[in-house]
């Protein structure tokens, strides 16, 4: 079972439309086969804590390969060893 959530916002600094950007980032959740939700301001994802905060690594360096000067990552994370999952946080929603 998962033990953590993270919801990043990646804001790549460019001085052009940053949405393509933005995509690539998302690719890089999409290609680590962790559960994730994209939302309009910001991606959640769900797993091991040390796994998501390496998937955080990978997605500001794929901006800078990408030719991004730098980036601005604002994170939230849950933690709890005993776990913790999106659809139990959000279950009386649906």
């Amino acid at each position: 079972m998962a033990n953590a959530l993270l919801s990043i916002q990646i804001i790549p600094k460019t001085g052009e439309d940053v949405i393509p950007y933005v995509d690539r980032a998302i690719a890089v959740i999409h290609n680590s086969g962790v559960k994730y939700q994209v939302s309009p301001l910001e991606t959640t994802m769900e797993g091991e804590l040390d796994q998501l905060l390496e998937i955080v690594k990978l997605m500001n360096v794929e901006m800078t390969d990408a030719g991004c000067p730098y980036v601005i990552s604002q994170i939230k994370i849950l933690y709890n060893p005993a776990g913790a999952s999106m659809d139990s946080l959000t279950e009386k929603y649906r």
